[in-house]
């Protein structure tokens, strides 16, 4: 007897309707099943779809957008003004722990399973990364959540002390931002130390490169060849580049090249991207993205993330990575025959090849992480935008939405 049996749903939007077995967390058989089960899931024909991944947020400034007050310009160096102030006069564990608490509810009910998020450790205290350590055990039971070390003012200075200390403690990966640094030499240099850090600690990497609308920022180059000179690969991911969307093409090419020969990944962040970048532009204003199709299109690994959520940086969010996904769709000029798939994958498969999940997907053996929706394919899910009905964590249900009905009270209907 299975524990659980979902059935008659499309796996993987695959035509014909299937059945899932679930017994001790995972997933021991998918087909035509007619064993009995202690709970049955009837499936109704939804699609049957792995969870899917953030793999770049900030959990410790979500929630904090218009305190002190708004980001009014909008743009990116006063909202690191405004988060400077906040975790200077407002920040506690206890503060961060509920802000962040309240944001994975939000994200879990939306079928995420799997996240990354990122964690200042600017603060002498350390103290967002205390908090969200202990939220990272508090969640383990249902949600993967792995934390980036990331030194929102800069690595050089005291920033490699304090990440070391950070990477002590038990974050899980080393982080640098090398365009915000003085100069160029020190931008250079902090993704050095960045790369020795991590080596000590054997720790992955994930930069923050080039989030600025200035073609001279040129420092994912430099983060891939460092990849390369490690042996790091995939162990390195890259967020944001946005500045690659100015650089000539012939450089452009040249860059990609690299890129995929480092094995480097790259994730990019289309809601808070086309926010902030651009607004400095003569007209007519860039997209705010970086070559997001190009990069796909050479085999490169890319993945979509939500990023801010009610912070000093974005004033809005509603943690769907479904909405970053359609908004990617739309500034990055993917609308082909096969886009949608693409970027469907940019939210699943892709993201957990960042975080480096094992055994993710609908396979026999693997753990019982899946959604049930109401969607017909890729392009159908990222049009509609449908909430995940229900979430299952090890073949537990944590998480059940029923979908908004409408009643059309119209007399005669419109030929």
């Amino acid at each position: 007897m299975y524990d659980l049996l979902i059935r008659n749903v499309h796996l993987l939007f695959s035509e014909t309707k299937c059945d899932i077995a679930v017994q001790d967390g995972k997933i021991v058989k998918i087909g035509q099943l007619a064993a009995p089960a202690r709970q049955v899931i009837e499936g109704e024909g939804r699609a049957a779809l792995p969870p899917y991944v953030e793999s770049h947020i900030h959990l410790d400034t979500a929630l904090t957008s218009g305190i002190p007050h708004l980001n009014e310009s909008g743009e990116l160096f006063e909202g690191i003004e405004l988060w400077n102030t906040y975790r200077s006069r407002f920040l506690t564990e206890e503060d961060v722990k509920k802000r962040a608490r309240t944001v994975i509810n939000e994200m879990v009910q939306q079928g995420v399973l799997y996240m990354r998020t990122m964690v200042d450790v600017s603060d002498p205290d350390l103290t967002a990364l205390r908090a969200l350590l202990q939220v990272k055990k508090e969640v383990a039971s249902f949600l993967t959540l792995q934390l980036v070390a990331f030194p929102q003012n800069g690595l050089t200075g005291d920033g490699a002390s304090q990440l070391r200390r950070a990477l002590e403690l038990g974050a899980d990966c080393a982080s640098a931002v090398p365009h915000l640094e003085p100069t160029r030499e020190k931008g250079v240099e902090s993704l050095r130390l960045c790369f020795e850090v991590a080596n000590e600690f054997d720790a992955d990497i994930h930069l923050f490169c080039d989030e600025i609308d200035d073609g001279a920022s040129r420092f994912v180059e430099t983060a891939a060849d460092l990849a390369r000179e490690n042996g790091m690969g995939r162990r390195v991911t890259i967020s944001h580049a946005n500045a690659m969307a100015y650089y000539p093409e012939a450089y452009t090419r040249r860059l990609i090249g690299s890129i995929k020969a480092s094995g480097i990944q790259i994730v990019t962040c289309p809601l808070i991207s086309t926010a902030v970048q651009g607004r400095l532009d003569s007209w007519p204003k860039g997209r705010g993205l970086t070559r997001v199709k190009e990069l796909h299109a050479a085999g490169i690994n890319v993945a979509v993330a939500h990023d801010d959520f009610l912070s000093p940086f974005y004033p809005l969010g509603t943690g769907s990575l479904l909405s970053a996904g359609h908004m990617l769709l739309h500034q990055a000029h993917m609308t082909g025959a096969d886009d949608f798939d693409a970027v469907y994958n940019m939210m699943t498969v892709n993201a957990a090849r960042v975080l480096g999940i094992e055994n993710y997907g609908m396979a026999e053996g693997h753990p019982a992480h899946l959604i049930i929706v109401s969607a017909q394919n890729a392009h159908d899910l990222l049009r509609r935008q449908p909430p995940a009905e229900l979430v299952l964590s090890r073949g537990r249900i944590i998480s059940k939405t029923i979908p908004a009905k409408t009643t059309l009270m119209i007399e005669r209907a419109f030929i």
